[in-house]
């Protein structure tokens, strides 16, 4: 099943979330290599493809995995969680429909 993974910024955290991108982005490549990935994200904090110095608000994933404890497990793990980026991270089932 297809479950949503949103991850909520803190305050100032810029400069971990750099630190910590390659790591992240290895896991979401591997979720992609093993055909589990839907979208993955970031969520730019002002309406620009770029927000510079603004960051982000946050993080939106959404893969395949067995069960939702699964789906929170993983998105537990991420390098942006450990490092602090995160200030809170929501899982939920999700249900493609389109396209």
């Amino acid at each position: 099943m297809w479950y949503a993974i949103e991850g909520h910024d803190g305050a100032d955290v810029l400069a971990l979330r750099a630190a910590a991108r390659p790591a992240h982005l290895q896991r979401l490549q591997a979720l992609a290599e093993a055909g589990r990935l839907l979208l993955a994200g970031p969520c730019p904090a002002v309406d620009a493809e770029d927000p510079g110095p603004a960051g982000y608000s946050g993080s939106i994933v959404i893969a395949e995995f067995e069960s939702l404890e699964a789906a929170r497990s993983w998105a537990e793990a991420d390098p942006y969680v450990a490092a602090g980026v995160y200030a809170r991270v929501d899982v939920r089932p999700f249900r493609k429909v389109l396209p």
